[in-house]
């Protein structure tokens, strides 16, 4: 059973990997920001952060069926919310460095949104999502001078949150309270739930040594 990931995240990609499944990666080139817009507009509110990450994830997987595929399609979306504010990938150094001064030595919630899609030559059979939730605690501790050298390596850059658990953020990280995969941006369990309700037997993707 192929898994398709519809996903350039390399934190993604490895999580997967290392859960025995190699993926086919396809990029989605979802227009993120004009959708959200566009759907908020229709739907006359701002969008709470699952319904965003859902949104997104749903879109990135639906724009990369082809008929060649056969197998399982995912997409994922993630967002961090602290305070009741949204924060997605900061892109900025200034803005991320503003954020982790706000965040430090305290605790947010990781929002990971999951879609999932069956297709048969191309043709949609099922689909289901789920979104996951975990909450995230930084140290209160960490010295502006870390700060800086976290910045400056740009990592923090492209990730929700700006910040990472599975590269060189996780030492900023005191506690994880939830399934750690989800604040990497795909929840494990959660895809493993998804897959069996559309039939599929989660060992049938393992296709790594």
């Amino acid at each position: 059973m192929r898994l398709y990931l519809a996903s350039t995240s390399p934190a993604r990609l490895a999580t997967l990997r290392a859960a025995g499944i190699e993926p086919e990666v396809v990029p989605s080139h979802v227009d993120e920001d004009g959708l959200v817009a566009a759907t908020e507009l229709e739907r006359g509110h701002v969008l709470a952060p699952a319904e965003m990450v859902l949104l997104l994830a749903q879109a990135k997987a639906d724009a990369v069926i082809t008929p060649e595929m056969d197998g399982l399609v995912l997409g994922g979306d993630s967002a961090f919310v602290l305070d009741g504010v949204t924060y997605g990938k900061p892109h900025q150094s200034h803005v991320a460095r503003e954020r982790w001064l706000t965040q430090r030595g305290r605790t947010g919630e990781l929002f990971s949104g999951h879609w999932l899609v069956r297709v048969s030559n191309g043709v949609v059979t099922g689909a289901i999502g789920e979104v996951a939730v975990a909450g995230v605690t930084f140290a209160n501790d960490i010295t502006d001078a870390e700060l800086d050298a976290y910045i400056d390596s740009g990592e923090p850059l492209q990730v929700a949150g700006a910040f990472t658990i599975d590269s060189l953020g996780g030492p900023f990280i005191t506690r994880i309270e939830g399934d750690p995969s989800t604040v990497i941006g795909v929840s494990l369990p959660t895809v493993r739930r998804l897959a069996n309700k559309l039939g599929v037997f989660w060992p049938d993707l393992w296709n790594r040594d």
